[in-house]
């Protein structure tokens, strides 16, 4: 990129432009750069490490597309990224030829003389520039980005597309062209560019099978109806590196029984490599475990286990169901409605400091039942300021019926009390539903122990009373043992190095834990390392499925139902695919996923301050993957084969959980009077 689009005479405004430009290059993610002590520059392509001391940026992206001539060609660059290269230099001659075009449509002269120079218009300077050449109103107009903008506008286009990982750069990409660009049209989008992206895209899934031939993979599967009642099976990989959408499957011709199932998996089984795989995951329903037992008859060394994270779910539907905590969670909802139902309250609570929005439930993550109760937990003072404020006594609202019975309720230390002892329950189940749910690092080998950490977390919880424990323990250890509990748990178990060692005297830190601890110290037993590696690099759930079934949504509107379904399939191959891929480069966790020493802990965990309080379920399932949703603590000392049931009083300070549960065994429930309402 050395040429400028405008004629200008300045040495300076020549390097700098290039340098602008070059820095923005997408060929700068696959070279490093170093500075000699005599102030010159090299280039060392991150492959091959071949070095360049001229040619710029230009030239090693000529290298990485394998373009001969003034460099030879990197033999060492992935098949995606020379595609990227190739595209990218194609365009940068379409943009040369376009920028001269629209320069020469604008000087028709030459690049010294007006069109009114004969009139006496004064000259154009060779050292104008595009931006000099603009009218005032042009620039305001493009510097303040408003002409962008009405396009989102109009449009219709959700403003968080500009958080996009390509945003920027297509508008760095634009401006660089400078005037005279034309974009695609609508055929060229929907489907010459579609096949473009598809293709590199299908050249990156590719360079993952040396990672699956090497660590292993799992396939994952879920079934899902669209808004036209069809029926579509995803099916996606996972490996360490990253997830992979494979492909969709429209099952609404066909039976799902076991046998058909059997075979759609068997197919993607077949496409990735029989060899390559090393354990399927899929929902617990009847057909899919019936099919995952088909695929084990037939390959022997894959193994089939239900998804945790669905399974962990199902959990907190068991508990959700008890009628001391389905009551307890009726009473939080008159209150949110009360609040919510009355606007006039809503304002006066919206001008306290610190007021953040109240977080209701949602309808099918039962997890979320239990975030509402911790966002309400933590309006307590707001809302009791409020009921009895005089603001509050000398309204009409205070009169009315309903709102006594919310009052009474805000009132209650009681209900106050059960609110922090079933989020304090439930604290151990939601750090291990963070682990099983991670796609950024393996959890198969954590499933085993954090079961058991968790019901030693409930069991804390209640000071080791098996009175006031044992229904909390015996609905987890039953979901446990009749459907999660899988031989390859128990070998993952067996097999983490976490586990095997003294946890004061072994190293905790991610580079030894895991499948990475057998890289480095288990080639005295090769063949015990190899099975160590390949079960320890694999997921426990197939969360990846369901988070993907949003993008089909956006994408399949009604706007859209024309669109065959092979050329959805192909929007969604090539928005996950990208969105999987870019995402490591927005994480904006900074914890450690895998930290199953904190999972028996019971403190209070909290929702991300920073997030806005949107009351729509995807928000509230967010929660669970946000930063700072449930803090992770250092545990000194803590082991993970803890059999000491002599604890200690280790109930949280405060807390009555001897009548949690039990109204009736020592103090009536202060809400009862309201049972019927």
């Amino acid at each position: 990129m050395e040429s400028n689009l405008t004629p200008s005479s300045g040495q300076d405004s020549t390097t700098n432009s290039q340098s602008t430009r070059s820095k923005i290059d997408l060929a700068w993610e696959h070279v490093s750069e170093e500075r000699y002590a005599n102030g010159r520059k090299a280039l060392i392509c991150l492959y091959c490490k071949k070095i360049t001391k001229g040619g710029g940026i230009h030239r090693m992206k000529q290298h990485l597309a394998g373009v001969k001539g003034d460099i030879g060609p990197c033999k060492s660059v992935p098949p995606d990224v020379k595609f990227r290269m190739e595209n990218s230099l194609q365009e940068f001659v379409n943009s040369k030829k376009a920028a001269q075009e629209a320069y020469e449509c604008r000087n028709p002269y030459g690049p010294n003389v007006s069109q009114f120079e004969g009139d006496g218009a004064k000259k154009y300077s060779r050292s104008s520039t595009f931006h000099e050449e603009c009218t005032s109103w042009e620039r305001s107009y493009l510097e303040s980005g408003y002409g962008g903008w009405r396009f989102f506008y109009d449009a219709c286009i959700p403003t968080n597309a500009v958080n996009s990982f390509y945003f920027k750069p297509m508008l760095d990409a634009i401006s660089a062209i400078g005037p005279g660009y034309k974009g695609p049209n609508y055929h060229q989008l929907r489907v010459n560019l579609l096949k473009d992206a598809k293709k590199e895209v299908q050249l990156l899934v590719d360079s993952y099978r040396a990672i699956w031939a090497k660590v292993g993979c799992t396939i994952m599967g879920d079934g899902w109806t669209d808004n036209r009642q069809r029926t579509l099976i995803n099916f996606l990989v996972y490996c360490p590196e990253r997830i992979s959408f494979v492909k969709s499957v429209d099952a609404s011709d066909i039976v799902k029984d076991a046998t058909n199932l059997f075979q759609l998996f068997d197919e993607v089984i077949e496409w990735v490599g029989p060899l390559n795989v090393v354990h399927m995951v899929t929902d617990n329903a009847a057909n899919y475990v019936a099919a995952g037992r088909l695929i084990s008859q037939k390959h022997k060394h894959i193994n089939w286990s239900p998804c945790a994270a669905h399974c962990l779910n199902l959990i907190f539907k068991d508990i959700g169901k008890m009628d001391h905590v389905a009551e307890l969670v009726r009473r939080a909802s008159k209150v949110t409605i009360f609040v919510y139902n009355h606007v006039a309250l809503l304002s006066w609570l919206r001008k306290r400091e610190g007021w953040t929005e109240i977080l209701r439930p949602g309808a099918t993550r039962f997890a979320t039942t239990f975030i509402a109760l911790k966002s309400l937990h933590d309006h307590k003072h707001d809302l009791q300021a409020l009921v009895t404020s005089k603001f509050f006594v000398d309204s009409r609202y205070s009169k009315d019926y309903k709102s006594q019975v919310a009052v009474s309720i805000i009132l209650d230390n009681r209900f106050w009390n059960d609110c922090l002892i079933v989020v304090n329950l439930m604290s151990p189940l939601m750090r291990l539903l963070r682990i099983v749910d991670c796609d950024e690092r393996p959890s198969m080998g954590y499933v085993y122990e954090g079961m058991y950490r968790v019901r030693l977390g409930i069991k804390k919880l209640f000071n080791y009373n098996k009175r006031l424990y044992k229904p909390y323990t015996e609905i987890i250890k039953q979901r446990w043992d009749q459907q999660l509990k899988k031989s390859i748990h128990s070998a993952a178990y067996w097999l983490n190095p976490c586990f095997q060692y003294d946890q004061e005297n072994f190293c905790n830190k991610p580079n030894v834990i895991g499948d990475e601890w057998w890289r480095l110290h288990g080639y005295s037993a090769p063949h015990l390392q190899k099975l160590a590696i390949l079960i320890l690099s694999q997921t426990a759930s197939s969360s990846g499925c369901e988070r993907n079934w949003s993008v089909f949504e956006r994408i399949h509107t009604k706007r859209r139902n024309r669109l065959e379904h092979q050329r959805l399939n192909d929007l969604v191959y090539v928005h996950y695919n990208l969105r999987l891929k870019n995402r490591f480069y927005n994480k904006k966790r900074i914890y450690d996923p895998i930290d199953y020493a904190c999972i028996d802990e019971t403190d209070f965990w909290v929702v991300d301050d920073d997030q806005p309080a949107e009351l729509d379920v995807e928000e509230l399932e967010n929660l669970l993957y946000e930063e700072g949703s449930i803090p992770i603590n250092e545990v000194e000392g803590s082991s993970s084969h803890i059999d000491d049931e002599d604890g200690g009083d280790v109930a949280i300070e405060g807390l009555d959980v001897e009548n949690f549960g039990f109204p009736n065994a020592h103090v009536q429930s202060p809400y009862s009077n309201f049972q019927n309402e």
